[in-house]
C-alpha cells in the first residue's frame, strides 16, 4: 500500500501520553514545517503555528482549556507539548486551520510521534487571558483559535481502528 495511505490508516488519537518523553526539536520542526504546506484558501497562508514546549506555558494553557471544559483534569492527556493552530479571522479561518491540523497529525504519525486534536482553542483565545497571552508572545492581530495538536509518545497501546461503516462512500456516475 502507498506510504501516505498507510499513514492515514494507521494514525490514531492518543489519550494517554508519557509526560516526560518530549519529541526532539528536530521532529517538532519537521511536523510544524509540514503544517505550512497544508492548503489554504486562495493560498493566503493565514494560519500561524504556535509550538509550545515550555512546561509552564503548556500547563497554563491546559488550565485555561480545562476551565472552559469545566474540569480540573488535564485535557491534553499528559502530552508534554502541543502545536496550537491560530488563523487570522476570515470567512475561511476554520477551514484553513482544519487542513493544517490534519496535516500536522499525519506528519506526526509519519515520524512516529503520537497526537490528538484538542478543541476549545477558539474559546481560549477569545478570552482576555488568551488575547493577553498572545500579546505577551508578540503575536498581534485578530486570530481564531482552531485547535491544539497535542504531541508526544503514548504510554499505553493505542486503540484498534473501528471498522468503516458500509455506507460511507456513495458513488454518483
Amino acid at each position: 500500500m502507498n506510504e501516505t495511505l498507510q499513514t492515514i490508516r494507521s494514525r490514531r488519537s492518543c489519550r494517554s501520553f508519557s509526560p516526560d518523553r518530549l519529541p526532539s526539536d528536530e521532529l517538532l520542526q519537521q511536523i510544524a514545517e509540514a503544517g505550512t504546506w497544508a492548503p489554504t484558501s486562495r493560498g493566503q497562508q493565514n494560519p500561524i503555528l504556535l509550538v509550545v514546549t515550555n512546561k509552564d506555558l503548556r500547563d497554563r494553557i491546559s488550565r485555561m482549556n480545562a476551565a472552559i471544559l469545566g474540569t480540573c483534569s488535564d485535557p491534553f492527556y499528559g502530552a508534554p507539548c502541543m502545536i496550537i493552530v491560530l488563523v487570522k479571522k476570515s470567512e475561511n479561518a476554520v477551514y484553513d486551520g482544519s487542513t493544517v491540523m490534519q496535516t500536522l497529525m499525519l506528519a506526526a504519525e509519519s515520524l512516529g510521534v503520537n497526537s490528538i486534536w484538542i478543541h476549545r482553542a477558539k474559546e481560549e483565545f477569545e478570552s482576555e487571558e488568551g488575547k493577553q497571552l498572545l500579546r505577551d508572545l508578540g503575536l498581534e492581530g485578530d486570530f481564531v483559535g482552531v485547535g491544539h495538536v497535542a504531541l508526544g509518545y503514548a504510554d499505553q497501546e493505542l486503540p484498534l481502528p473501528k471498522p468503516r461503516k458500509s455506507d460511507y462512500i456513495h458513488w454518483v456516475k
